[in-house]
């Protein structure tokens, strides 16, 4: 049975193993930095920077969507679902959408214009439930980052 829920404190331990899971899939198993104790601190409390729900099947946290809101130039108020992980013997069976559905519920309940996320090109699967549920994938549009030593090394430091 799936069952959705909103992350306690108890639950980050296994929300960071399906974040290292997730690293593996995507061909990255060393890029994990984040701890337990900043999920926490950043995850639980009153001033909180992100939303994390966990998808349980018979009692299990099998899969979590972590989303955070972002403020759109164009649009306004948007949340942005950074992670939807499922573990690799629980794809196809529901919990997936389920975790999507929650996110975009929280996302309608916040009164935003936009849910917005980012897939790999090459993740075929997740490009067509994504499609298949109306969301459109943006072509021509590259994603940006600068890693701490870019930033150090940009500012002079």
């Amino acid at each position: 049975m799936i069952h959705i829920r909103t992350a306690v404190k108890e639950d980050f331990p296994r929300v960071l193993e399906l974040i290292n899971e997730l690293a593996i899939f995507e061909k990255e198993p060393d890029a994990v930095e984040v701890t337990i104790q900043e999920l926490e601190e950043h995850g639980l409390g009153d001033h909180k920077l992100f939303t994390c729900f966990v998808g349980e099947y018979n009692g299990v946290i099998e899969g979590i969507a972590l989303c955070y809101p972002r403020f759109s130039t164009w649009k306004g108020k948007s949340i942005h679902l950074e992670d939807l992980i499922v573990t690799q013997e629980m794809r196809g069976k529901g919990l997936g959408k389920a975790l999507y559905d929650q996110v975009l519920k929280h996302a309608q309940s916040q009164g935003v214009r936009r849910v917005e996320w980012v897939v790999l090109d090459w993740n075929q699967n997740a490009i067509d439930f994504y499609e298949n549920s109306g969301a459109t994938i943006l072509k021509g549009w590259y994603l940006a980052q600068m890693d701490n030593a870019a930033l150090a090394k940009y500012l002079g430091e």
